[in-house]
């Protein structure tokens, strides 16, 4: 049967009659051929999500409705895997039931997305040992967030993505696994780790039909425009932080104003149409973004600190990257596919941005 999680805002409720709410909706779910497992509830925000297993939406909505008259502003389905990397649970905890303990647990979590790889700079160095990307995952991203509460999301084929209670929990895993690169790049000298960090915070049903969706996109582009080694803070994200009377400190960090993300969004889904076509250039982008060149030169190079065509330029050796890294055809179908049009030139751009040639890196590969 198909899963579903539903938002309801502006509750004006307590903790506790939600928790019977929960319980109107156990005692009519069979006549509705639903299950309700588990809710969020944010008394602080006056907001709850509500997971339940229907045979489609208007069941859900009929539940709640002559249950309790609590009618959901949005429901999505989901998969119950994915709630769990995220949230933790797909149940009521063991501490709610059969007792008058009531949940009082927000949904709503910081999302840490991490990028990196590693490539060999030089083979005769005489280290005995490279430091891959599956080692940083197993021996330094995994123990950063068992230290931090952290939840590992699974994701296909590029970056890393974990889930955090907290924006504090979050950003001291960043700058754990940031400074735990840093000392590896410093000791290695065959082999150099290339890392971003983006972060971002928000609620699992926000206008998207895939869970912590804007949320997700949102961490992906602040990874995507991080510069090595820099972790880069949504404004929420920050605000959150420095809500708990803390600051953030000088030197890796980087944070993205309001203004910025909505740049940041339009920009990136511009970027993520035309990227690999190579007869795009920053007139047309500048066109389509609806400012000038100067203009886009001017926020482009404050929010990366590239140029337009310095950004495009490396946005296309990070994809070529993970293509060869996937075996996804020979070097110089891989230079046509990412927006080059002379293999020569993108061997030359991809050993300027990451000290290897590409055909070097590709037989570097396990």
């Amino acid at each position: 049967m198909p899963l579903y999680m539903d938002r309801h805002d502006s509750l004006d409720a307590t903790a506790k009659a939600i928790a019977e709410a929960h319980q109107l909706d156990l005692n009519v779910q069979a006549k509705y051929r639903c299950k309700a497992l588990t809710y969020w509830f944010d008394e602080n925000k006056q907001i709850a999500f509500c997971l339940i297993e229907a045979p489609d939406k208007k069941a859900v909505e009929a539940m709640h409705k002559n249950s309790h008259g609590l009618v959901p502003n949005q429901i999505i389905e989901v998969q119950s895997n994915i709630v769990e990397y995220f949230l933790g649970r797909i149940s009521d905890p063991e501490s709610t039931k059969n007792s008058e303990r009531f949940i009082n647990e927000t949904a709503y979590r910081t999302i840490l997305y991490f990028d990196c790889n590693c490539l060999v700079t030089n083979s005769k160095s005489g280290d005995s040992k490279v430091t891959g990307t599956r080692d940083i995952h197993n021996n330094l991203i995994r123990p950063a967030l068992k230290e931090f509460d952290g939840l590992e999301v699974k994701i296909k084929n590029e970056g890393f993505m974990a889930s955090f209670t907290s924006a504090t929990k979050a950003i001291n895993c960043a700058i754990k696994i940031q400074t735990s690169v840093k000392e590896i790049n410093r000791k290695k000298k065959s082999s150099r780790i290339f890392t971003s960090i983006g972060l971002s915070t928000g609620y699992p049903v926000t206008g998207s039909d895939d869970l912590f969706g804007e949320t997700v996109l949102l961490a992906k582009r602040l990874c995507e425009i991080s510069s090595e080694g820099e972790i880069v803070l949504s404004n929420a994200v920050r605000n959150e932080y420095e809500e708990k009377q803390l600051k953030i400190g000088k030197g890796s960090f980087k944070i993205i104003n309001p203004a910025d993300e909505k740049f940041l969004t339009l920009f990136m889904q511009i970027t993520e149409q035309v990227w690999n076509d190579e007869d795009f250039n920053v007139v047309d982008f500048s066109k389509k973004i609806g400012l000038s060149k100067a203009q886009l030169y001017r926020k482009v190079t404050a929010l990366t600190g590239n140029s337009p065509n310095e950004f495009i330029n490396n946005y296309r050796l990070s994809r070529a990257l993970k293509l060869i890294e996937r075996k996804d055809g020979n070097i110089s179908e891989v230079a046509f596919e990412t927006g080059f049009n002379n293999p020569s030139y993108f061997s030359k751009c991809f050993q300027k941005r990451f000290g290897i040639l590409p055909s070097e890196y590709a037989t570097s590969i396990l």
